[in-house]
């Protein structure tokens, strides 16, 4: 028997019908993500390599580069990697320096483990005003899907302060895997989170 024109015909797609906030407002039990947005113009940014043996020559430096080089592709802009020694007050001193220079977000590589000398995250807690910690356990959880390692980094991730002059400063593990997992949760979040720290809509 023929179908009538407006048979629906197993070539033809079913019409969807209107998408769930289509021409409407969401009632109140609806969740709407925000979606996530690019920064409106590259911001400065700055990578701290904390290291003994990068700092003496022993080494060369692999993970700040790289770091460089992915925050790059946030639209942080970062023109090379300094180098410390590990410490808490080279970490400080060097945060500092870098917030005072315009940098808004600010990434450190290496000393978040459990050795004597690895001390970024103690250098870093007197200078943030506001812990991320949801954003600490997601770079953790990221990294765990890789190797479970990534569960001792105690890496810290808050702003030093909450206007616009506030910087969202980031400590990664020394590995390039760890950095590569940094990045991957922070970048995309970098411009939501200096919306915040501008009074911007949230």
């Amino acid at each position: 028997m023929p179908q009538s024109p407006d048979s629906t015909r197993p070539d033809q797609p079913c019409d969807p019908g209107p998408r769930p906030h289509e021409g409407r407002r969401p009632s109140a039990d609806e969740v709407v993500q925000k979606a996530l947005q690019p920064l409106p113009e590259p911001v400065k940014g700055a990578v701290i390599t904390v290291s003994d043996r990068c700092a003496s020559g022993e080494r060369e430096d692999a993970s700040g580069p790289l770091a460089v080089r992915l925050l790059a592709e946030h639209d942080v802009v970062v023109d090379r990697a300094r180098v410390v020694p590990d410490g808490p007050e080279p970490v400080r001193a060097a945060i500092r320096a870098a917030v005072a220079d315009g940098a808004r977000v600010v990434l450190t590589t290496g000393g978040t483990g459990v050795t004597p000398r690895d001390l970024t995250p103690e250098g870093t807690a007197p200078l943030l005003v506001a812990r991320l910690e949801g954003l600490e356990a997601q770079i953790r959880a990221h990294g765990l899907t890789k190797t479970p390692l990534a569960g001792l980094s105690r890496g810290l991730v808050g702003v030093t302060g909450r206007g616009e002059d506030g910087a969202l400063v980031v400590n990664a593990p020394g590995s390039r895997g760890g950095v590569k997992d940094t990045v991957a949760v922070i970048g995309p979040l970098v411009p939501h989170v200096l919306e915040q720290l501008g009074d911007g809509d949230h």
